[in-house]
């Protein structure tokens, strides 16, 4: 029969199972030691007590507080967490923009030949990329603490706090952003004349625009949360309202606030949406 004379088909093997588990095994081995530092114990979970103590706590938190007086404290806190997010994030772009240009070695005007520049650029990135570094180095709730401290309790601070550690942040993505895309075109305009900036906007601009839109909005949702996490050392907005309401032990009023919250990411993801097709 034809079927006798078939030779037996040989079962291919992947070549690089063994260094990908050795790989997963090392990965494991370095990864045990934080998960104890951190005492992360799953079990701990399942424990009877620990079940019923955040059951009681989560059943705290219906129904939700409905009454008018607390929407409309729910209200302005929300109109005070858009304007922290909102306004920091403009500030942190204008703190951003023009540090990742200086950063972006695309834009050097060394790359177009030796120039007499070329050691003043470098310390110019230099001192660029420090200042980078140490806005975002230290985290916003420490910046809120040290605004709060400078200003008084209110939305400010968490605006200023927003402004220098995304600032930080920005800037160095943005650069890394530039740095990414193709670097001919703007490269070709230097070489021609043309300034920095020229170069930027007619070299880099277009094809960067979408990926730093897209950036962008995803920080400005970032900017959200964390401006609720900084209400809770005073710098207003929803997490001071949360503060106060956790406080009193009021969760229906928390489980209120968290639903708003819930609605203000979704409206950054649509709106972050929204932008990435108009740019495209």
């Amino acid at each position: 029969m034809m079927g006798a004379n078939k030779a037996p088909v040989a079962i291919a093997r992947d070549p690089a199972a063994l260094p990908r588990l050795a790989l997963a095994l090392l990965a494991l081995a370095l990864l045990w030691p934080g998960f104890r530092l951190a005492e992360f114990d799953p079990l701990a979970l399942a424990d009877p007590r620990n079940r019923e103590t955040m059951g009681r706590f989560i059943g705290t938190f219906f129904p939700l507080a409905t009454d008018p007086a607390f929407l409309k404290l729910i209200a302005k806190a929300t109109l005070e967490t858009l304007a922290i997010a909102t306004a920091g994030m403009a500030l942190a772009m204008a703190i951003a923009s023009p540090l990742a240009l200086v950063v972006t070695r695309g834009l050097s005007i060394s790359r177009i030949g030796p120039g007499p520049g070329r050691t003043a650029g470098r310390l110019v990135r230099a001192v660029a990329r420090f200042v980078l570094m140490f806005f975002r180095s230290v985290p916003e709730i420490v910046w809120a603490l040290l605004f709060v401290r400078a200003l008084g309790l209110g939305p400010a601070a968490g605006m200023l706090a927003i402004a220098v550690t995304y600032g930080g942040m920005l800037g160095k993505v943005y650069a890394e952003i530039l740095e990414s895309n193709d670097g001919a075109p703007a490269l070709a305009l230097m070489q021609s004349g043309s300034g920095r900036l020229a170069a930027f906007f007619y070299g880099m601009w277009p094809v960067a625009l979408p990926e730093l839109v897209s950036y962008s909005m995803y920080r400005w949702e970032c900017a959200v949360r964390a401006s609720v996490i900084m209400g809770f050392v005073g710098a207003g907005g929803l997490g001071q309202q949360m503060e106060l309401s956790m406080r009193m032990l009021n969760g229906g009023e928390v489980s209120a606030t968290l639903l708003v919250f819930f609605l203000l990411v979704m409206l950054a993801d649509a709106l972050s949406a929204w932008l990435r097709r108009l740019t495209a």
